[in-house]
């Protein structure tokens, strides 16, 4: 049996606040569909104080933008954006093409196409964030998409200059400075000055998310997203000092970022508890985090490390951090999670930052049946079929025949018909003058 310490708020409050943003999302869909330009520009000037002459950057205006970075900032973007690539092309390695015949003269193949137009929406607003130029431009290109549109708000009427460097690194065909509902819309539905997209990827806040959501089904969506989530799972040898700075490290996304804690130590669970507070008032992001650990912090203490893996997976939350003194148990016992970052020496900004793994992750319990953003999410797998000997052709048409007409479907059945009579000289007797 589990002993919470901390509850989060209800969830019927959470509900709430989710029913406004989806009214808000679809009026500003609705509206960009019917106005176009006009109302993304609109939205823009509404939402971000911003409404240049293009949204769109020009060659030369990324190129002036990129030259206001500073070099050591530009070096980490090309490290960082390696580690990524080489991940994404291990990823696509993976995955394998191929034909066989099952049958004389029959081939069944698999292939894999790129998507022809993704979108990237890099978020910011008030933080620059980098990574996610990496997570979803990066991993398209290594893909092979041939155009990627790639998104991201100026912060405070001001051109992130980063971010465009990461966007534009990358390898992004086109740079939008651009944010929220409107810069998703635009992309998804199309504009007078901007060609729709297949596909959509990357982060975002509540509104973003909900945009992508409503939009799935006219294009694609890499996952559904919601606040950034993280669980910290430690047994009684953990470090609280440790458990305490890495809930917070993820509680700073945003005021609806759950921090979760589940351990066997009452110990650790209190003193994490202690930690927490003490670092706080010290963080400079503790607008966000502050609420983020007040409204759905949570701490568990369990009997055993089974009890800790289950009520883990009941979470199945985005970031899974395993602070345990075996902490690869968790490969075999875990099924339900976005990513595992395994001992004390593995923490999740790494996967945020750095490593080279996607951190566009599932959340909402969206981990039972989804993994993350990859290389794969940008490909179709499509098949194909070829049957060229006469015998399969004959065997193949008289058994589409019968197994048709079981679903009483008349229509395929004649189409096999066809095939048997082409190659056997069967008759047609439903072909008649």
């Amino acid at each position: 049996m589990a002993t919470i310490l901390k509850h989060a708020v209800p969830k019927s409050e959470v509900t709430a606040s989710l029913d406004q943003v989806r009214r808000t999302v679809t009026g500003v869909i609705a509206d960009i569909r019917e106005r176009g330009d006009e109302a993304v520009r609109a939205y823009s000037e509404k939402f971000d104080k911003w409404s240049p002459d293009s949204f769109r950057l020009t060659d030369e205006e990324v190129e002036k933008i990129i030259a206001s970075v500073p070099q050591q900032v530009i070096d980490d973007i090309r490290f960082v954006q390696d580690q990524v690539r080489t991940f994404a092309r291990h990823q696509l390695d993976s995955l394998r093409e191929f034909e066989v015949e099952t049958l004389p003269g029959v081939k069944l193949g698999q292939k894999h196409i790129p998507v022809q137009a993704a979108g990237a929406y890099i978020p910011g607003g008030r933080y620059p964030l980098t990574a996610s130029a990496h997570m979803t431009i990066v991993t398209a290109k290594v893909a092979g998409v041939p155009r990627v549109v790639a998104c991201t708000p100026p912060i405070h009427g001001e051109i992130p200059a980063a971010t465009v460097a990461a966007m534009h690194l990358a390898g992004a065909d086109e740079i939008w400075l651009l944010g929220g509902v409107q810069a998703v819309a635009a992309m998804s539905v199309g504009t007078d000055t901007m060609r729709p997209v297949n596909l959509m990827a990357g982060p975002g806040n509540a509104y973003v998310a909900e945009a992508k959501r409503q939009l799935f089904g006219e294009i694609g969506i890499d996952l559904f997203a919601g606040p950034t989530e993280i669980l910290v799972l430690a047994d009684g040898q953990a470090d609280p000092f440790v458990c305490a700075v890495d809930l917070l490290s993820q509680a700073e996304h945003g005021p609806d970022s759950p921090a979760v804690l589940i351990t066997t130590s009452r110990e650790v669970a209190e003193k994490t508890i202690a930690e927490v507070e003490r670092l706080l008032p010290g963080l400079p992001t503790r607008d966000f985090a502050g609420p983020a650990w007040r409204d759905h912090g949570q701490v568990h203490v369990v009997d055993t490390l089974d009890e800790l893996y289950a009520l883990a997976d009941e979470f199945a939350f985005e970031h899974v951090e395993v602070l345990t003194a075996e902490p690869r148990l968790a490969l075999e016992r875990m099924t339900q999670y976005g990513a595992l970052f395994l001992g004390e020496g593995t923490c999740v900004s790494f996967g945020d930052k750095v490593i080279g793994t996607n951190h566009v992750l599932p959340t909402r319990g969206a981990a039972r049946y989804t993994g993350g953003l990859w290389v794969g999410k940008y490909l179709k797998t499509v098949t194909y079929q070829e049957v060229t000997d006469t015998d399969s052709q004959a065997l193949l048409g008289r058994l589409c025949g019968r197994a048709a007409r079981v679903e009483l479907f008349e229509g395929h059945a004649r189409s096999g018909d066809v095939r048997a009579a082409r190659a056997a000289g069967d008759e047609l007797p439903w072909n008649t003058p």
